[in-house]
Parts: structure tokens; sequence; C-alpha cells
């Protein structure tokens, strides 16, 4: 999968001032995120840049240790190729990563959870 210029709108629980800063260190590591935006009384996440959505998503689970879920993620490359919809899926690599995408009747676009087992 080639990286593409998008927007991706998480939620992740942000309960208290020390977990907004979890996210904040999480987000200013990742150096492929050219914008950052926390929404702190909604708990979402928007970021835009050149990445794998996934990719993304997955580094902020693993450095932050709390529930990524993926709302809508937005492409912006320019490109008008036709987009094929992904079926419901559930894969796992390597005991580690376990990843869950499921299509809502209200929503078309895929919601992705992300767990992390160690």
């Amino acid at each position: 999968m080639t990286q593409k210029l998008c927007c991706m709108v998480m939620r992740i629980n942000i309960d208290c001032k020390g977990c907004y800063m979890k996210v904040s260190r999480a987000l200013l590591t990742i150096p492929e995120l050219e914008t950052r935006f926390i929404e702190k009384n909604h708990s979402r996440v928007i970021v835009c840049g050149n990445f794998i959505p996934q990719d993304v998503a997955i580094k902020i689970r693993k450095k932050t240790n709390r529930r990524v879920e993926i709302l809508e993620i937005q492409d912006l490359s320019g490109n008008d190729e036709p987009k094929q919809e992904e079926m419901p899926l559930i894969t796992s690599c390597g005991n580690q990563v376990e990843t869950e995408t499921y299509v809502t009747s209200q929503n078309p676009q895929p919601h992705m959870y992300f767990q992390v087992y160690r």
C-alpha cells in the first residue's frame, strides 16, 4: 500500500489532561502528519498529511495504549479513480495487532478498531 495525501478523523478516548498530553505527544512523534487537531470535548483527533491511515492509527494505538477508532478518511491526492468498496474483514498479524473492519448501515465509511496484544 502506498502513502497518499489524506485527512483522517479518529475517535480516541480523552478523559483528562494527562490523556490529552499523551495523545498530543504521540501525534508529534509521527513525522508523516502535517496537521494535527485534537477536539478534547468530542474525543476526536483530526490529522492530515501524506501517510497510510491504518499505519498511523496503529502507531497512535501503540504509543498511547488507547483504543483508536477511524471515523472518516478523506483522500486529498486528487486522483479520480473509482474506489472499490471494502468487504468486512478481520485480520491478524503476528499475534501483535488485530484489526477489525466493518461497514455500518448509517455511514458507508468503514470503521476500524485496532488493539495491540502484548
